[in-house]
């Protein structure tokens, strides 16, 4: 396969980078989110943190088994620390794609037991489990005897018909024995019949509390809360009472959000400091994905809110837009709308000394 700037990716089992050995800390984390953390979203957050730990979208074990293994578990070293979200109920699938994960490098393998979508309910995939914890418990303690790497689970407080405290406590309690030591628990039920995904995420309360009474309930567990999250003062709150923090969406629509991390949770520096540096710095692996034969929009759009609320922002946003999709369209586009926003920052500057 094409190289990458930093590293070669990796294809087949490889010696761990010291990166990945040292298991990864869940302070911080962005949480796996279909068609958004794909690997040129990855590689762009992880310019802007490098601590902050990153998850994979949910890769079903069918596609694993069945399919292109090595164009869904495709990823950077650069990446890690880097988690590969799985989605399955199947104990011996689980336990052959957590073989893999540690095969291909991965920091952590995680089992979806939060999409409420319908297509994935079918498959007796995501929130669907919650109302199964006896699988559940099944699949993690397969995937636990299969591999050396930490195996956590990503759930929701309950699903509509089984929201009760109860209920989420058998399920911890289930899962627990089965030897599982990190919940990441998204703080809202799944309505699985009745609301969309994008409805899922908003439209049920959340439930802070409940998230907060499990890690009073369950001390010896790492018990990580998702869910709404939007600020580092939030962020904090929510560390009082639980091991760690998952941003979602604000992490991706606004990623320059991700340069505080370091510094705000884990006393560390800024990776780099200004959004320019961070753009340029994609360059050469935008140029070898564009080698390797990706359309530039694929990889554009995960950069579109990195000028958030900036000066030339919107035309930043605008100017790839209109830009990126067209046939033969490559790294001169991203650099035109860096200029683009050099201009209007220097109008900007040259307007606030008028008025000075």
């Amino acid at each position: 396969m094409t190289a990458t700037p930093l590293e070669k990716w990796p294809s087949k089992a490889r010696e761990p980078s010291s990166n990945r050995t040292l298991a990864p800390s869940r302070r911080f984390s962005v949480a796996p989110m279909m068609d958004w953390t794909t690997p040129h979203y990855r590689y762009l957050a992880r310019l802007l943190s490098k601590h902050t730990l990153l998850y994979t979208e949910m890769v079903t074990t069918g596609a694993l088994i069945h399919g292109d293994t090595e164009r869904f578990l495709r990823h950077n070293a650069a990446e890690y620390p880097l988690a590969l979200q799985l989605g399955g109920s199947n104990a011996g699938e689980l336990a052959h794609c957590a073989r893999l994960a540690e095969q291909f490098g991965f920091s952590e393998v995680n089992l979806n037991v939060g999409c409420p979508s319908d297509r994935v309910q079918n498959n007796m995939i995501g929130a669907c489990l919650m109302e199964h914890p006896d699988k559940v418990a099944e699949g993690v303690r397969a995937m636990i005897a299969a591999t050396s790497l930490p195996v956590t689970v990503k759930h929701r407080i309950g699903i509509n018909g089984r929201e009760s405290w109860e209920n989420l406590c058998e399920f911890v309690d289930k899962v627990s024995e089965a030897g599982c030591r990190t919940f990441i628990v998204h703080a809202r039920i799944a309505v699985l019949e009745g609301l969309s995904p994008k409805e899922n995420r908003d439209v049920p309360p959340l439930k802070y509390d409940w998230v907060y009474q499990l890690k009073q309930k369950y001390p010896h567990l790492e018990i990580i809360i998702n869910g709404g999250i939007k600020t580092f003062a939030e962020c904090q709150e929510h560390l009082a009472h639980t091991d760690g923090v998952m941003l979602g969406r604000e992490a991706y629509h606004n990623p320059w959000l991700l340069t505080g991390v370091d510094q705000e949770f884990f006393g560390g520096e800024p990776a780099l400091a200004s959004r320019h540096e961070v753009l340029e710095a994609m360059y050469p692996f935008i140029q070898s994905e564009l080698d390797r034969g990706v359309y530039l929009a694929h990889i554009s759009r995960h950069l579109l809110g990195l000028f958030h609320g900036m000066p030339g922002g919107r035309l930043f946003r605008r100017y790839i837009s209109e830009n990126a999709h067209k046939s033969g369209a490559g790294l001169e586009v991203i650099q035109t709308a860096l200029e683009k926003v050099r201009e209007q920052e220097q109008s900007a500057l040259a307007r606030a000394a008028a008025s000075a």
